[in-house]
C-alpha cells in the first residue's frame, strides 16, 4: 500500500519538471485574448536556436502564427543568438520558424482563422523529451470590457483569498 504523503511529494517533483522545462510563456496572450482550443506544435529549427533555447534566450510575447498554403508559420518571436555559437554564421533572431501539425489540425486552425476570425497566438515555449515543443491557441480577441471584467474578477479571487486567510 502506497504512503498518501509520498504520492503528494511525487506531484511536488512533476510540477517542479514541468515548470523548469518551461522556456518562454506569453502571458499577455491570456489578457488580450479568449482562448478557445490549444495545440501542440513542433518548431523546425536550426542549432543556434536550439543552444539558445537551452540557455533560456527566447521571447514569444510578440510573436504570432500565420497560416498561409496549408502551413503554419511562428512569425515575431525572438530567440536570442548566443555569442560563442553564432560566430561562422549570421543568426537572425526573429526569423520565420516552420510550425509542425498534424493536418487535421492544420485544417481546423484554417477553417476557425478564415470563418470565423479567430486568430492563433503562440501561448508557451518548453521541452518535451529533449524536443522543443510550442503551445499555440485559438483565440478570439478581447474587447477593453471583457478586459475590465477579467481584471475585476481576478482582483477580487486574490481578495477572498486574503479574506479567507485571515478568518482562520
Amino acid at each position: 500500500m502506497r504512503d498518501p504523503h509520498t504520492q503528494n511529494d511525487m506531484a511536488a517533483t512533476d510540477k517542479e519538471r514541468r515548470t523548469e522545462s518551461t522556456i518562454a510563456l506569453n502571458k499577455r496572450a491570456r489578457h488580450e485574448y479568449f482562448i478557445e482550443e490549444k495545440y501542440e506544435a513542433g518548431l523546425v529549427l536550426q542549432g543556434w536556436e536550439v543552444k539558445s533555447l537551452r540557455a533560456g534566450k527566447a521571447q514569444i510575447t510578440e510573436g504570432y502564427v500565420l497560416i498561409k498554403d496549408g502551413e503554419a508559420w511562428l512569425i515575431g518571436a525572438h530567440f536570442s543568438p548566443l555569442k560563442t555559437v553564432s560566430t561562422h554564421i549570421v543568426a537572425d533572431p526573429t526569423r520565420t520558424r516552420k510550425l509542425l501539425l498534424n493536418r487535421s489540425e492544420l485544417d481546423k486552425l484554417v477553417g476557425a482563422v478564415e470563418r470565423k476570425g479567430h486568430t492563433v497566438v503562440p501561448l508557451a515555449l518548453y521541452w518535451k523529451k529533449g524536443n522543443v515543443k510550442l503551445e499555440i491557441g485559438l483565440a478570439k480577441g478581447k474587447q477593453s470590457h471583457d478586459k475590465r471584467h477579467t481584471e475585476k474578477d481576478r482582483d477580487w479571487q486574490r481578495e477572498k483569498s486574503r479574506l479567507m486567510k485571515h478568518s482562520r
